[in-house]
């Protein structure tokens, strides 16, 4: 274990944006009460291959973190949850970590489904949540403790929209989910769609435990005029439209969002998810970053430093979850608080800071604080990411 430490923090240390050491060791985390962090996230359950590279993350950097001596010398509590992908029990631990656990700041959840089901929790109790899911609704409008450590579903449509207008896309088909992000991404789309100069000739949708989606893109490949085909899913229904599109020998362009970039989609999808063009965060191309591009040593040393304890590659959600972390961080560092309101005073006036996700500017009326500019623009190409734009 010292051994396996000691080779993570040379990847580490140059990433951890100045983890002070103001007293050495143990004793400078015991100097000052703990810092309390609560997570709730979807480490089993339809939304496994977020939550779990998101609960390892956690796991990995405070432990970090508190071998440091803690943030501003403070010793950090994780108290972390499986919510097992359901709202309902995600409420419930949320008022676990508030009422018993009496937590500063909250990390999760994994979807728009259980981070909204805990929304007027932490807004009566004030406590800052720092969702990792991908709906607009999470932040839009903005809500006072709420943050989002990913690309609204907006930002990310665009970004295809973009890259298909470039293509000369123009008539294209959705197929939905019926859970809170599929109808989020969905409204989005709708929304954006005419500012990019995209027509949506048909839209089809799923649910969650559907295992089948030939009836609808069949539906879609019939329909005159479509050019290309979006997928707004996640998790293993997105993985069964995938392979119902192969099945089906559909020759029309297959595009996704973020919410499908893992490795996990990959293997899952396996040759069905080949071709496939979608919107994507730095990690999955990690090296094929430009050498000046800001993100590559913050990105390269998370990637190093996951791959060296888990043996396996990080998800783009996993890294969502050190920006979140990182960001509470440095709140507690410039303001000298655990006070949950210094906190989320410390996440919204944030400096300009460059995670795994992107480049984080925070504001009282944007919540997110990325730019399109930070995603990237992938397809599949061999049963590996391929960074195109």
């Amino acid at each position: 274990m010292i051994k396996k430490a000691k080779g993570l923090w040379a990847a580490v240390l140059p990433i951890l944006v100045a983890v002070p050491m103001l007293i050495s060791g143990e004793a400078a985390a015991q100097a000052k009460p703990p810092l309390k962090i609560g997570a709730f996230l979807s480490a089993t359950g339809a939304a496994s291959y977020l939550g779990s590279g998101e609960m390892k993350t956690l796991a990995l950097y405070v432990d970090m973190l508190n071998m440091a001596g803690g943030i501003d010398g403070r010793k950090i509590e994780l108290f972390a949850y499986d919510d097992e992908t359901d709202a309902a029990r995600a409420n419930t631990l949320v008022k676990r970590m508030i009422s018993n656990d009496q937590v500063h700041a909250i990390i999760g959840g994994s979807t728009t489904g259980t981070t909204m089901s805990a929304v007027p929790l932490v807004e009566k109790a004030g406590i800052p949540m720092l969702s990792l899911a991908g709906g607009s609704v999470i932040v839009e409008p903005v809500k006072k403790t709420v943050f989002k450590m990913n690309h609204t579903d907006a930002v990310a449509v665009s970004k295809v929209f973009n890259h298909m207008r470039a293509q000369g896309i123009t008539n294209i088909g959705i197929i939905a989910g019926t859970d809170a992000f599929g109808r989020a991404a969905l409204t989005a789309s709708q929304k954006v769609a005419p500012q990019k100069g995209i027509k949506i000739l048909r839209e089809e949708s799923f649910n969650p435990k559907d295992t089948d989606m030939t009836a609808q893109l069949t539906k879609l490949r019939q329909e005159s005029g479509i050019q290309a085909i979006l997928n707004l899913g996640f998790g293993e229904p997105a993985v069964m439209v995938a392979r119902s599109y192969r099945q089906l020998g559909i020759e029309l362009p297959h595009y996704g969002t973020h919410a499908l970039a893992s490795d996990t989609f990959l293997k899952l999808a396996g040759p069905a998810a080949e071709g496939m063009i979608m919107t994507n965060g730095a990690i999955l191309v990690a090296d094929q970053l430009a050498q000046n591009d800001p993100q590559r040593p913050v990105v390269q040393g998370y990637v190093k430093a996951y791959k060296d304890k888990y043996d396996e590659a990080p998800s783009f959600f996993g890294g969502n979850a050190y920006d979140a972390l990182m960001l509470i961080k440095n709140a507690v560092q410039k303001s000298g608080s655990i006070d949950p309101q210094k906190i989320r005073d410390g996440i919204e006036k944030n400096d300009p800071f460059i995670g795994v996700t992107g480049k984080f500017r925070m504001s009282e009326t944007d919540h997110v604080g990325l730019t399109e500019d930070s995603l990237k623009v992938v397809r599949v190409k061999d049963g590996k990411w391929l960074l195109i734009q």
